[in-house]
């Protein structure tokens, strides 16, 4: 068994040992205990105004929950189908993953059939990484047009062969 005197060369070993020598001693205490217990009272229930999604591992739903942005269209079926899976259950995590790709999807949709165009690249944050991260932005947009470039030299391919 290793003694507090081996290791009194280190700075500052041992340190704990001696309660006077705690830089919080004077202040130091243990929480005093809760006599008589004290009584959690569980909130009133919210009313639901809207469907929401509760996980497997839940019997009830809880008493407060967040009611923003109920499932709706195609995104709220994914959802739906992804509580159907435990919360350990990475298809639970995937499917919620691409519940939310597909609500951005049709959020671009929705705003195309208002007559609003979205501004894509200022809204993801374009000029930012411009200013902020030049060769990250000109990586993206070469990378962007090779795609194009390379699904324009398929598309005319494809045309040429009929």
């Amino acid at each position: 068994m290793d003694t507090p005197q081996q290791f009194a060369h280190i700075k500052g070993w041992g340190a704990d040992l001696d309660p006077a020598n705690r830089p919080a001693y004077p202040k130091e205490r243990t929480p005093p205990r809760l006599d008589p217990p004290v009584r959690w009272q569980e909130p009133p229930a919210q009313t639901r105004y809207v469907e929401v999604l509760r996980s497997t591992e839940r019997p009830a739903m809880t008493p407060v929950f967040g009611s923003g942005q109920p499932p709706r269209g195609v995104s709220g079926s994914v959802r739906r189908f992804a509580f159907g899976f435990s919360e350990n259950d990475l298809r639970h995590w995937l499917l919620l993953l691409l519940a939310d790709r597909i609500d951005v999807g049709e959020g671009l949709v929705e705003d195309l059939a208002r007559g609003h165009v979205p501004r894509i690249y200022s809204e993801m944050g374009g000029r930012a990484e411009l200013t902020h991260n030049p060769m990250g932005a000109a990586k993206k947009a070469l990378t962007v047009a090779a795609v194009l470039g390379a699904v324009y030299l398929v598309a005319r391919r494809r045309s040429s062969r009929r």
